[in-house]
């Protein structure tokens, strides 16, 4: 049965909440004198379909038993990147803000629970136009949160949401998501720079084009001599069946099976590079590492 957005409402609706509470930085990874580091904005709730419905439920039964998963919902963390190098503090994404899960939205505390405001970020770089990695950029009010940053985006994703037919082409199920994207991309319009693949957006981060998720979707890679780490957003999206079967369509993806090539693309750098990664929707803090096993992929989160 296809996902459709009154199917995703209500079962996300019917759904008991998880604990929305702050947590600190899980781990820090030192890139030469800088720091990089993540926040939690809380975590979603979402009904297992929304991921494993183009599975195959004979050959996800294991994995599901593997790691302790539930048929019924998942409860991802949304670890938002946090990169300092004591002239720029940058963060990736804005998580989820009030208006679209009550288990997210957190980043603001998050924040303070580490002793930053959110006008002391300096660059807002984003990944992609998903809601919990938009929605946050306006408060309660409707004004900017992170009002002193300088925000940057991919030029092919700003274009696909800010083009008026994306909503009528989306899908019913993403369609709130592209007037929710839309909306917060005009209250940034005049400030915000946009960039291509492979371009240097800030010293010491570069793009890197993963699309699938959405069709511009970015991940970026920073380095410092031969220290290096990738934050990949969404082009990795979880720890169990991203990693172990990446060549499964996943039915959180818009297009899937461009997101099947940029994750094989991306574990084959990871392991083959030894880098070090941060994933939105990974546990522990979402920083760690990608492994080759003897059955597919693992992820080996950092030692606090």
């Amino acid at each position: 049965m296809p996902l459709t957005r009154r199917r995703f409402i209500q079962g996300t609706a019917a759904l008991p909440l998880a604990n929305s509470i702050p947590s600190l930085a899980s781990a820090e990874l030192k890139l030469g004198n800088a720091s990089l580091t993540t926040v939690s904005d809380g975590n979603l709730v979402l009904p297992s379909s929304f991921i494993f419905e183009p599975m195959p439920q004979d050959k996800l039964a294991p994995i599901i038993t593997e790691f302790g998963l539930s048929n019924e919902r998942l409860t991802p963390d949304c670890n938002l990147a946090l990169y300092q190098d004591g002239t720029n503090t940058v963060l990736f994404d804005v998580g989820s803000g009030p208006d679209f899960a009550p288990t997210a939205g957190t980043i603001v505390d998050s924040l303070d629970a580490i002793g930053l405001s959110p006008e002391e970020i300096t660059h807002v770089l984003f990944t992609h136009a998903h809601p919990d990695h938009i929605w946050g950029l306006l408060d309660d009010f409707d004004e900017p949160v992170f009002y002193n940053a300088d925000y940057m985006m991919g030029r092919i994703e700003w274009d696909y949401w800010w083009n008026p037919e994306t909503v009528n082409t989306i899908g019913d199920a993403r369609a709130a998501f592209a007037v929710g994207a839309k909306r917060r991309m005009e209250m940034i319009e005049d400030a915000v720079t946009l960039f291509d693949d492979g371009q240097e957006v800030l010293p010491g981060i570069a793009a890197v084009s993963t699309p699938g998720h959405t069709p511009g979707h970015m991940a970026f890679e920073l380095r410092d001599g031969s220290t290096s780490a990738m934050v990949l957003g969404d082009a990795i999206g979880n720890h169990h069946v991203a990693f172990r079967r990446p060549n499964w369509r996943s039915g959180s993806d818009q297009d899937a099976d461009l997101s099947i090539a940029t994750r094989k693309m991306l574990l084959d750098r990871l392991t083959s590079e030894d880098m070090a990664l941060v994933g939105f929707h990974l546990p522990n803090g979402g920083l760690g590492r990608a492994e080759k096993g003897s059955d597919g992929f693992n992820f080996v989160a950092k030692d606090a």
